[in-house]
């Protein structure tokens, strides 16, 4: 048995925390050291396990296993201000009687009784059953599985990616359609969480305010958590996730808020408060614990040699947008070598990754769409200062690394604007003939939005001024992509409806792109 115990006794410093677990042979010491001060026979009246169970991160060998005790979700979460001992046990079937991995580790209050365990030392390529036990309570049965080993190439991999769910803008009517596909894995691209005050009139209501203490961000992360549809893709699949900006302010910009007159000291303070309570929520490894206002998210994912994903973070180390935001003509600031989504470190890391990398599909999950489009019609132009194009020399750099590679197969998924897109992306948006170096596929929102609509008013132009936009609609819905050494294929999913219950799912568009030829096809 090996595992690692992510959490810390109330009090303890995290300097100290981290010292303790720079090995799995330390956690395991330290896990008997927490024994004689947890809670291990708590009777619980309301169901501990509200908030559900997931999976995430997957390796060829393990995966991280979550949950978090809350038996009254969106009241500060119900748990006693003690540690608490959480069973949890990995099976081979379904009906959990083939154990293959099993320990205790500790719940405690500092981190909202949330539980990551680190499951290392499985077979590569399967599906395992896991389930928590903690008082006289037991959680659901969730599924997790191992990705390939390093050095094999899959015949095929299914996957989803969503984002930007808006609790009260409608039903999660996408997430009911997602828990009945095949997939290996879901990717979420940030907007989990909206941070808004409750409106009225809405198809349903926020708690509270705006949110700004931990306590704010748990419940609401609670609250979206206790959809029963959102709930149960979590439970059958493994997840990998990411942010945007609403899980912690709207427009975020590193330490700059979009409000003026925003202390900086203060938008870090909260900024940290966020991050924390989005670790508590999430199936991150010890590696993601935040430190203060900062926590390290941007990784990699592999799925052997079949795809590497590229997991960004946009939002907490880029320089502020440029042009007053907005789409804007572009100003000089956005030819900055200065100006930068990523920030450096990331930047040369993802460069780094990519230039090494041997897999068949190199996928970028993250945030803000990659493709220059511009939304005015005519002579003028109008770019997103909030998408890459408002960072242009960090965008180049990101695309020469493309063109540089053709046979990776550079693939990147985008969400945030609650709308569809297919793009190709050329090597130079300021020759709309140059040669096409990768594809962007961009998912629309989940529920943020409302109903939206198949046939936006301004189509013909985003088509006639933009031909490398091969499809483009404001349905809500997610993407299905299957891919395998020869292809990979992407199924724009719509709900016709998420205002109200009945809402319909069907795939509206669908390409493919072929392996070494860069470029979309409709199929």
């Amino acid at each position: 048995m090996r595992y690692v115990d992510q959490a810390f006794q109330a009090g303890q410093s995290r300097r100290k925390f981290l010292a303790t677990t720079t090995s799995l042979a330390a956690a395991a010491v330290w896990s008997m050291r927490a024994e004689g001060v947890v809670k291990a026979n708590l009777r619980f009246a309301d169901d501990p396990f509200a908030i559900g169970v997931t999976s995430g991160d997957p390796t060829s060998d393990g995966f991280v296993l979550w949950t978090r005790l809350a038996p009254k979700p969106i009241e500060g979460g119900g748990m006693p201000h003690e540690a608490v001992a959480v069973s949890w046990q990995v099976a081979d079937d379904e009906a959990m009687t083939k154990i293959v991995q099993e320990g205790t580790t500790t719940a405690t209050p500092d981190w909202g009784h949330s539980v990551h365990v680190e499951v290392t030392g499985l077979k590569p390529d399967r599906w395992y059953w896991y389930r928590f036990k903690t008082g006289n309570a037991v959680s659901p049965v969730g599924r997790a599985r191992t990705f390939p080993a390093a050095g094999v190439l899959s015949q095929k991999l299914r996957f989803a990616f969503a984002s930007c769910q808006h609790y009260e803008q409608g039903l999660y009517t996408a997430y009911g359609e997602m828990a009945r596909d095949d997939l290996d894995v879901v990717l979420h691209l940030g907007d989990y969480i909206y941070e808004y005050a409750g409106k009225d009139k809405l198809v349903r209501k926020h708690t509270g305010l705006e949110i700004d203490s931990v306590d704010d961000y748990r419940n609401r992360h609670a609250l979206y958590k206790t959809d029963h549809l959102l709930a149960e893709v979590h439970r059958l699949f493994p997840w990998v996730v990411t942010w945007d900006d609403h899980e912690f302010d709207n427009n975020c910009a590193n330490d700059i808020s979009e409000e003026p007159g925003v202390q900086r000291e203060a938008f870090l303070a909260r900024r940290a408060r966020s991050y924390q309570a989005y670790y508590e929520h999430m199936p991150l490894r010890l590696a993601a614990l935040p430190k203060g206002p900062d926590m390290l998210l941007y990784r990699r994912v592999s799925f052997g040699d079949l795809a590497e994903f590229f997991v960004l973070d946009t939002r907490q180390y880029r320089t502020d947008q440029p042009c007053g935001d907005g789409n804007k003509q572009a100003c000089p600031e956005v030819y900055s070598e200065q100006a930068t989504l990523t920030g450096a470190a990331q930047e040369q890391w993802l460069l780094d990754g990519f230039g090494q990398s041997r897999a068949r599909w190199n996928v970028l999950a993250q945030q803000v769409m990659m493709a220059r489009v511009d939304r005015a019609p005519g002579d003028v132009q109008a770019f997103s200062m909030d998408q890459w194009p408002g960072y242009e020399q960090n965008r180049r750099r990101i695309l020469k690394a493309f063109a540089r590679r053709p046979e990776a197969n550079p693939l990147v998924l985008t969400g945030d604007i609650h709308s569809h897109w297919a793009n190709n992306l050329i090597a130079d948006f300021d020759d709309l003939e140059s040669k096409i170096v990768g594809t962007e596929f961009v998912g629309t929102s989940i529920s943020s939005g409302g109903d939206g609509v198949a046939k936006p008013k301004t189509l013909e132009t985003t088509y006639s001024e933009n031909p490398f936009v091969k499809y483009h609609a404001q349905q809500r819905g997610y993407v299905r992509c299957e891919a395998t050494p020869e292809q990979c294929r992407a199924d724009f999913q719509v709900v016709d409806f998420v205002t109200k219950p009945g809402g319909t799912v069907t795939t509206e568009a669908s390409f493919v792109v072929e392996n070494g030829q860069p470029g979309l096809q409709r199929v």
